[in-house]
């Protein structure tokens, strides 16, 4: 056994490997790198990773034996699991069965953006009760929005749901003079939910009055479609499918870019949606999940309906004409990331959950030395 596993644990953290793609793994490494896992003592255990079928099973067995000798060695005070839909479901299922079993207080943490439709739509009687049974035993549901914490309260009465938003860790702000003067960008999983090729055909209808626009789409999923449908449409000389982006790369496209977008048909509170607002970005999302509690329609960007591409088209279109709207809606944008969603504010909000459940007060956490 590794030092790590001898290592007694406070609070075991599980969920997808830490260089996953996608947004679980972007907000576990802004609780990592802000200074949370040493501050209250987590260890973090993967139960998930990309790739084929044989090293995702790998990486559930092995999770979940790492887990399960700790839970039975007394080692785990509190079990914090990352949870989406699905087979995440199941998969961390296997996780909380044993805590509950040994009474350690489980922390459900939602992600899911499809969880309401798993729940609502495609569980059987049995499976809904069950996953009831799971939210309401749990000692706190997390959930990433007031308007999630709504529905999961009216689903799960007698869950004790808290709201915690993601955290964003804040960059130096880039000069507005400096970005590209009509570029659209794009971050996410390219496919129907996240309302991609709806960008593209909105790109088309924009072609005419901004002939120079470029849209730059970075994620994984159907980049083959995407493509496809671009050269359709007569942009495959405008839309460049960039492939997963990450890190400083991802950074430089914020930093460039004129407009983020993301009309998404749902989801939970996309990360980079407030990263895009951190790095002075106006955006037009969708108002579905905690979308509408980042950005304000009008205020810090433009909320449409999913699937409603002329309205998408025109608000994309104001922006492009307008630089003065583009600065005035990136800077409140920026502001509302100081004020509710930056690592500052958020992190403590963990540490208090944290507090509550081991009965200690938050200031134990902050006396420690990372």
């Amino acid at each position: 056994m590794s030092e790590v596993d001898r290592k007694p644990a406070r609070i075991l953290m599980v969920g997808t490997a830490l260089e996953t793609q996608g947004g679980v793994s972007s907000v576990v490494n802004v609780l990592r790198e802000s200074g949370l896992f040493e501050r209250c003592g987590i260890d973090y255990i993967a139960s998930h990773k990309d790739g084929g079928a044989p090293g995702k099973l790998a990486t559930a067995i092995i999770g979940w034996l790492r887990c399960t000798a700790r839970l039975l060695g007394g080692r785990v005070a509190v079990l914090h699991v990352h949870m989406a839909s699905r087979a995440s479901f199941w998969r961390k299922l296997l996780f909380i069965l044993p805590a509950f079993a040994l009474g350690v207080p489980v922390i459900v943490h939602l992600h899911g953006a499809e969880f309401r439709r798993f729940y609502s739509e495609e569980s059987l009687v049995l499976v809904r009760r069950l996953i009831r049974y799971v939210f309401e035993k749990a000692a706190r549901v997390i959930v990433l929005s007031e308007g999630w914490k709504a529905w999961a309260s009216s689903a799960f009465p007698q869950a004790r749901v808290v709201s915690v938003y993601n955290p964003v860790v804040l960059p130096e702000l880039p000069a507005f003079e400096a970005r590209e003067s009509s570029t659209l960008l794009f971050l996410g999983r390219l496919g129907a939910r996240k309302g991609a090729l709806d960008l593209i055909e909105a790109m088309a209808r924009i072609r005419e009055s901004f002939p120079t626009a470029r849209l730059w789409m970075g994620g994984d999923g159907d980049v083959e479609g995407g493509r496809r449908r671009a050269a359709t449409l007569g942009l495959a000389g405008q839309v460049e499918l960039l492939g997963w982006v990450r890190g400083a790369e991802k950074q430089v496209l914020l930093e460039k870019a004129t407009v983020y977008v993301l009309p998404s048909y749902n989801e939970g509170l996309p990360m980079s949606v407030l990263e895009a607002m951190s790095a002075g970005l106006p955006v037009v999302s969708t108002p579905v999940g905690g979308i509408p509690e980042a950005v304000t329609d009008g205020v810090e960007g433009y909320l449409v309906q999913p699937g409603d591409i002329d309205r998408l088209s025109e608000c994309l279109a104001r922006l492009l004409g307008d630089a003065d709207l583009r600065r005035r809606m990136g800077e409140a944008g920026r502001r509302k990331v100081e004020r509710l969603f930056s690592a500052d504010v958020v992190i403590p909000q963990f540490e208090d959950v944290y507090a509550e459940l081991l009965g200690k007060k938050r200031s134990v956490f902050r006396n420690r030395v990372p």
